[in-house]
């Protein structure tokens, strides 16, 4: 057990050198040189931790933004959180083993499906996997599953839904890179393809669909066709107009010895930064895990894909992660307050969630309803991503986990199917 501890708490969890074991896997069977194996093993690493670093430097800022977009706006709810949800299973409810199993064997049955089915799907965003594993645990633990039963139920659903998940996205991803060799994997995927169909029915349509990165803009505004100064002049504005609500009383709280407004500003510009990053990690990574992962396509899984996180779709569509950002913030802050009124939770935004699970449901609503597909799917995307931990919050408060939900609607929708669903079957039988 110490042994399988140490693998998923050091290597799988460790989503950087998962990925690079899997490229150099990959190159080896294709019988690379010891040199070029290095290489592409390391560089592969090297190019998820600029991801990486580039998703800090947004979740820092972003975080930054939620406390003040809070306090500004004088908002009292519940903000989903899977880590809480992790923590108090492991130290409450002694389940800490059976999340380490179930997810190992989410990994087993994904190869095993994705081997021996037509969906070639190899999910690779180890931290969503974790958080699938957390869910199926809890959900049938409560269910009245216990030990071998408990993981292999939660580890075989889990594994059908990280090659489903794909699977389901796959013509969207086809569309938007202009290639078959990579897919989504990211547990938010029924939200993007939500997004997709809402557009598809209230979005422009044949010719007139016009994309919202075709802009024509007149020439004294044409320096905003760069990605980072459109994204700049997007975020700078939010930053400071959201701060002065806040206030210099509490803003200066956590600006320290800066200027309230000066912070704001930075902090701003910080997220430009990181998207900065963010973006030249995936063109890195991209250039070096899809010759490898062949290797894996040709020997042990025959066509596999490999399923990455969300923001390597990010720069084949930058306009549209912005348009996403926004219309879903939009639509959770709508939701937050629609939903009480018929009895559900009140649900606080959460940015790191309208940014990278909004933008990426952007692309797609850009994809099916050009811009006015984007701006309306975007908006009632940002209405669905709440409804369901909304939802959630009812039947985690009948498990004395009391306020408590989680965001990623994929892994929200494994859980409200073992509470709808599963759990009543076993308790019938």
């Amino acid at each position: 057990m110490g042994v399988i501890n140490f693998i998923i708490e050091n290597i799988l969890t460790q989503a950087s050198v998962t990925i690079a074991l899997i490229a150099m896997l990959g190159l080896i069977l294709q019988k690379k040189s010891t040199g070029q194996v290095i290489s592409g093993s390391l560089k592969t690493m090297l190019g998820f931790m600029v991801l990486s670093a580039g998703s800090s430097i947004i979740v820092g800022s972003l975080t930054y933004f939620g406390q003040i977009f809070t306090e500004g706006f004088q908002m009292q709810g519940i903000i989903p959180s899977i880590e809480a949800i992790n923590g108090q299973a492991m130290n409450e409810l002694g389940l800490g083993r059976d999340i380490a199993l179930t997810f190992l064997a989410i990994f087993v049955f994904n190869i095993l499906i994705a081997r021996f089915t037509r969906w070639k799907y190899i999910f690779l965003t180890g931290q969503a996997i974790l958080w699938m594993a957390t869910m199926t645990t809890v959900f049938g633990y409560f269910a009245g599953l216990r030990g071998l039963a408990l993981i292999l139920v939660g580890g075989f659903i889990g594994g059908v839904f990280a090659v489903a998940m794909p699977a389901i996205a796959q013509p969207f991803v086809r569309k938007i890179t202009g290639m078959d060799e990579i897919a989504l994997g990211h547990f938010c995927t029924i939200g993007y393809v939500f997004e997709a169909g809402v557009a598809k029915l209230v979005g422009e349509k044949g010719e007139k669909k016009k994309s919202v990165e075709d802009l024509k803009l007149p020439p004294q505004l044409e320096f905003l066709q760069d990605t980072y100064l459109s994204v700049m002049v997007v975020m700078v504005p939010l930053y400071i107009i959201t701060a002065a609500f806040a206030g210099e009383e509490f803003a200066s709280t956590l600006s320290g010895d800066t200027n309230y407004i000066m912070f704001a500003f930075l902090q701003s510009i910080q997220f430009v930064v990181g998207v900065y990053v963010l973006l030249s990690g995936v063109r890195l990574l991209l250039a070096e895990i899809v010759p490898a992962f062949r290797g894996i396509a040709m020997r042990l899984v025959p066509n596999a894909k490999p399923a990455l996180d969300c923001p390597v779709l990010f720069p084949y569509s930058p306009n549209a992660v912005i348009v996403g950002f926004i219309t879903t913030t939009i639509g959770c802050v709508l939701a937050m307050f629609v939903l009480p009124v018929f009895g559900l939770a009140m649900i606080l935004p959460g940015m790191l969630t309208a940014f990278f699970a909004g933008g990426t449901a952007g692309i797609f609503g850009n994809l099916t309803g050009g811009r006015r597909g984007a701006i309306i799917g975007g908006i009632v995307h940002g209405f669905f991503i709440t409804l369901l931990p909304a939802l959630l919050v009812t039947a985690f408060n009948s498990m004395g986990f009391v306020n408590a939900t989680a965001t990623d609607v994929d892994t929200v929708s494994a859980a409200l199917l073992y509470a709808w669903l599963i759990g009543p079957l076993l308790k019938a039988f």
